[in-house]
């Protein structure tokens, strides 16, 4: 098994290299296709990360992820299960993008809105529409005696 490359994007500027030593994979049977060889090959694959004592991560990036991912947790222990392939080596390579994709949302940082000052043009949009509403409800109105 070779290092978990996590491409660089938001919280990791120059990406993630997770060791291969630090990862973890048990096979087994998957349910499904497969045939004749279907209760034969392990080809679910079941790969574990150990958020809490990895050296991929930052302190601050740890917190994150801990955080961010808490329901998926066993401890600190992260697991992901592929069995959407026949093959064993494709579920490998899908287990490992899918927790690459997970850790890389889990660690970018938040986004926050700055609040901004609406435009002179929405704000007198805005007013002219409740004139306009305001004039038909007007105009429902039974006529007074004048």
């Amino acid at each position: 098994m070779e290092n978990l490359r996590i491409p660089p994007g938001p919280g990791a500027p120059h990406g993630l290299i997770v060791p291969a030593g630090e990862l973890s994979e048990q096979f087994t049977h998957a349910s499904g296709p497969g045939g004749q060889g279907v209760n034969t090959t392990d080809s679910r694959v079941q790969l574990r990360l150990d958020l809490g004592t990895t050296t991929a991560l930052t302190e601050p990036q740890r917190r994150l992820a801990l955080e961010r991912l808490d329901a998926r947790l066993a401890g600190t222990v992260l697991t992901i299960s592929a069995a959407e392939h026949r093959s064993q080596h494709r579920n490998r390579i899908a287990a490992r993008q899918r927790l690459a994709e997970l850790i890389r949302e889990a660690i970018a940082p938040p986004i926050i809105r700055r609040p901004t000052r609406r435009t002179r043009g929405s704000h007198r949009r805005r007013l002219q529409g409740k004139r306009e509403r305001a004039e038909v409800k007007q105009n429902r109105r039974r006529p007074g005696v004048d």
